[in-house]
């Protein structure tokens, strides 16, 4: 018999064997499924079509090298492949926000309604947004979100819609003045900073204009408004410090006053409230301020109103004429989806927000028990708690709602938040809070199962 001797490959644990000389390569790697017949495989043919041919290519590459490798075998390719694909095209991942913070900026502001979600659907496609499909005509742009929007503020004489507050704001200061009238009069106390370093003065003086700063950090009166008018005023601004309270030895001017002074009043009311809310009595909105005098209203369209992210403009039509005519109006304009949830958040049902702002403390205390004994039944260390919601987004600082939490070990936060769904709730003295305000109801058994899979317990 031929002498044979057999010895491990250099680079991994594959043989090879050598005769009187002549090496005969047998190694595994050979064996790894080649590009074309993985993506054959119907699986992963089906997630081509649903995720594009990238981000499945590149996961096949991943389990053939990890087969090259030696931790998988060459017959495992393909379901190692099957196992890297992400869930959806994009990298976003879907959040059960349970913090508490019914408008949180981090986890995207606003969940949008269920309508605002199917009209984003039907507008993904060709749609009629700037065309009449009666006369075949080209037709005014985002009509159906712009009728709601002046419905639902009749006191607005004209609206129109940019792609967010500050936009909006940025707009005005471009459009509103000139080089004969290029001050925009503004308290001290109101040039604020929110999230990101983002800071107000930096924006408005972007555009060229001047700020002409009156009164103090905490005091600002009519008096101070009316010494710094004058023929160089394109026009007042009124900040809502929407993201802070000043307390104790402090004054501001109305609407009522400023708006009698002269130059036009724009009003950033910010959380883009839209009618009084019993729960916020301290917090602005839009149709106050316009019956007040305001010329111009500004506000955010994914806070209150619970919308997709927008700048809402509202006021007199010869000063909303104006910001939309502007060369600038053109890059701000928002697009077709936008329009879409804009018009069904405004015509159609509750959105979350607020349904999540407008909640019974009672119900969603039932709630965080019904959860919490499907939890202990199951083994957990689960408690309900009462707890303490914020509005966030900038709006109604301050402002406590109760609420109700499903209280679990802290341990459990990080595979919470890594699960599928994502769950981030908020930590409180050693212990991880879900607090199902921000929580829609529908959501409960889906936080349930989600909780379970993250402690290792079966959900049966």
């Amino acid at each position: 018999m031929p002498a044979y001797t057999a010895r491990p490959y250099p680079e991994n644990d594959a043989v090879f064997r050598r005769r009187r000389g002549i090496v005969r390569d047998v190694d595994s790697r050979r064996n790894v499924p080649r590009t074309d017949l993985l993506l054959a495989d119907p699986r992963l043919a089906e997630a081509e079509r649903r995720l594009g041919r990238a981000l499945v290519k590149a996961a096949v590459g991943r389990a053939q090298q990890q087969a090259r490798d030696g931790r998988i075998g060459p017959e495992q390719v393909a379901d190692a492949a099957v196992a890297e694909l992400p869930a959806r095209a994009s990298a976003l991942t879907p959040v059960i926000n349970a913090t508490g913070v019914l408008v949180h900026t981090n986890l995207g502001r606003a969940p949008l309604s269920a309508a605002a979600a199917d009209a984003i659907v039907a507008a993904a496609g060709h749609c009629d947004v700037e065309f009449d499909l009666a006369s075949g005509a080209r037709a005014r742009r985002g009509a159906g979100a712009l009728d709601a929007l002046a419905r639902a503020v009749p006191a607005a004489e004209a609206v129109a819609v940019v792609n967010n507050n500050a936009a909006a704001l940025v707009l005005a200061a471009t459009a509103l003045t000139s080089p004969d009238a290029d001050e925009i009069v503004v308290s001290r106390g109101e040039l604020i900073e929110i999230g990101d370093r983002f800071r107000l003065p930096d924006l408005l003086v972007s555009t060229g204009a001047r700020l002409r700063e009156v009164g103090t950090t905490n005091r600002t009166t009519r008096a101070d408004y009316a010494a710094a008018t004058g023929p160089q005023t394109a026009f007042i601004l009124k900040v809502h410090p929407s993201n802070f309270r000043v307390e104790g030895f402090t004054a501001a001017v109305p609407i009522t006053e400023l708006a009698g002074l002269g130059p036009p009043v724009v009003f950033d009311i910010g959380s883009g409230l839209l009618v009084p809310h019993p729960l916020l009595p301290g917090e602005p909105d839009a149709a106050t301020a316009l019956r007040d005098g305001a010329a111009l209203v500004t506000a955010s369209g994914d806070k209150l109103l619970g919308g997709p992210q927008a700048g809402l403009l509202l006021g007199r039509s010869g000063l909303v004429r104006t910001l939309t005519r502007h060369p600038l109006a053109r890059a701000l304009r928002v697009d077709k989806l936008t329009l879409a949830a804009l018009e069904a958040t405004l015509a159609g049902p509750v959105p979350p927000v607020a349904a999540a702002l407008a909640a019974d403390p009672a119900s969603v205390l039932k709630r965080a028990e019904r959860v919490v004994a499907r939890l202990v039944s199951a083994g957990l260390d689960a408690r309900a708690a009462a707890a303490k919601a914020a509005v966030g987004g900038g709006g109604a600082p301050g402002v406590e709602l109760e609420s109700a939490a499903v209280s679990l070990p802290e341990s459990l936060a990080v595979p919470l938040r890594r699960g599928e769904p994502a769950v981030v709730g908020r930590l409180e003295q050693g212990r991880l809070l879900l607090d199902l305000r921000s929580v829609p109801e529908d959501h409960d058994e889906c936080l349930a199962e989600a909780i379970l899979a993250a402690a290792g317990k079966s959900s049966s």
